[in-house]
């Protein structure tokens, strides 16, 4: 587990995460992680392996039966309403169905929903929300109608939505699901260019290759791997212990799976592995 110190902006550290869902089923079964600063992070497992039950628990949406959440210094306690919106305000999840994320009549509209809540107003809105869909490409877009844009549209919306809120701490549930190739590279570079921490659920075995350098890998409620990236995708016996799979015909670089991914596998134009 890499540590991070727990005081700083965009840190997060997870000790004995506990959690049993109301029917007695155990989702979370003592989940230790710890994710510096500017890491890119993905977490990866089979359904049913606890990955969304942990990213519902980092901003507060689900509180634990024991263990603890820390996100750059400040500790969740549900108990706590000012510091609960605190921590919504340092952590942003964006859902996988973008759906789910937006409801405003238009696209601006839907970017300034949370910092107008938190009190901005006037020039300072308007720039928050310009800066967040600059930052994924939608600027042109603002004056629309959510439902009127493609699926990809939807998604890089969602995502200025949760960037407008200034997180420091990004979570992305399944972001290249029902993507195009041209819109999974698009997102993809939007992504390596965020400025924040970033926790990335996700199936997408390549996706994750390319995007993040370490991945640690879920099952039955527990972290079972924690590495870099190109290390866990070249144990096919370990992905096979907990049903992941790499798609057919790819498979890591040789010289990556030996030596782990290099710094620039993050970005969206590096070679991100080959088809055989």
């Amino acid at each position: 587990m890499t540590g991070a110190p727990a005081g700083r902006p965009g840190s997060l550290v997870v000790r004995g995460l506990h959690y049993t869902y109301p029917d007695g089923q155990p989702a979370l079964s003592g989940v230790d992680l710890a994710v510096a600063p500017g890491e890119r992070v993905a977490l990866l497992g089979r359904n049913g392996a606890g990955k969304t039950t942990l990213a519902l628990h980092l901003n507060g949406i689900l509180a634990p039966d024991r263990g603890t959440v820390t996100v750059g210094g400040l500790v969740a306690d549900p108990a706590d309403r000012a510091g609960l919106a605190e921590l919504r305000r340092r952590v942003g999840i964006v859902f996988q169905d973008p759906d789910d994320q937006l409801f405003m009549p238009t696209v601006a509209e839907d970017v300034a929903f949370g910092p107008a809540n938190l009190g901005l107003r006037g020039v300072a809105l308007r720039e928050r929300v310009d800066a967040a869909l600059a930052a994924v490409g939608m600027a042109e877009h603002r004056d629309r109608a959510p439902h009127h844009l493609s699926f990809g549209q939807k998604r890089r919306v969602a995502v200025a939505g949760v960037l407008a809120m200034r997180p420091q701490l990004l979570v992305l549930d399944e972001p290249s699901s029902n993507l195009d190739p041209a819109a999974r590279r698009e997102l993809a570079g939007i992504v390596a260019g965020l400025p924040v921490t970033v926790l990335m659920v996700t199936h997408d075995l390549p996706y994750a290759y390319q995007l993040c350098p370490r991945s640690v890998i879920m099952d039955a409620g527990r972290i079972v791997a924690d590495g870099r990236t190109g290390r866990l995708l070249a144990d096919l016996e370990l992905l096979a212990r907990h049903r992941l799979e790499l798609p057919f015909g790819f498979a890591p670089p040789p010289a990556r799976a030996a030596g782990g991914v290099p710094s620039r596998a993050a970005g969206a134009g590096a070679d991100h592995g080959s088809w055989a």
